[in-house]
């Protein structure tokens, strides 16, 4: 069964189907399905079923770059490994600074005690 081109479950499929080619790029994918951006955002807002298509077709854009980093890697790319190794791998080291966790825990954190070495430093002196 076809539906009418001026349906709006139809308008919806063709939307649908310009973010997956533009990887959920809206005004791309608006363009091509001559729909608004305005219409897909108020689509977003009231109808679940479309909101949900349109976050699935945003992990469809992350796995396309994952692809794509992958790609760069088994060419050996300095850039792409290193990027990979510092997200993917900072449990080995593969990092450019420590993160801390500072959390008190509901304990009050007092503030560390400031030593100033020069009187013209300090505004409040």
């Amino acid at each position: 069964m076809s539906m009418n081109p001026r349906t709006t479950a139809h308008r919806k499929k063709l939307m649908l189907e310009a973010l997956q080619k533009n990887l959920g790029i809206v005004t791309r994918a608006a363009e091509m399905s001559g729909c608004s951006r305005e219409q897909h955002y108020a689509w977003m807002k009231k109808d679940a079923k479309y909101r949900k298509a349109v976050e699935e077709l945003a992990e469809v854009a992350v796995d396309f770059a994952e692809a794509s980093l992958f790609a760069q890697i088994r060419k050996q790319e300095a850039a792409a490994t290193i990027f990979f190794l510092k997200t993917k791998a900072r449990h080995r080291g593969y990092i450019e600074r420590k993160e801390m966790d500072v959390t008190s825990k509901g304990e009050h954190i007092a503030k560390p005690p400031v030593t100033w070495t020069d009187d013209e430093e300090n505004p409040d002196a």
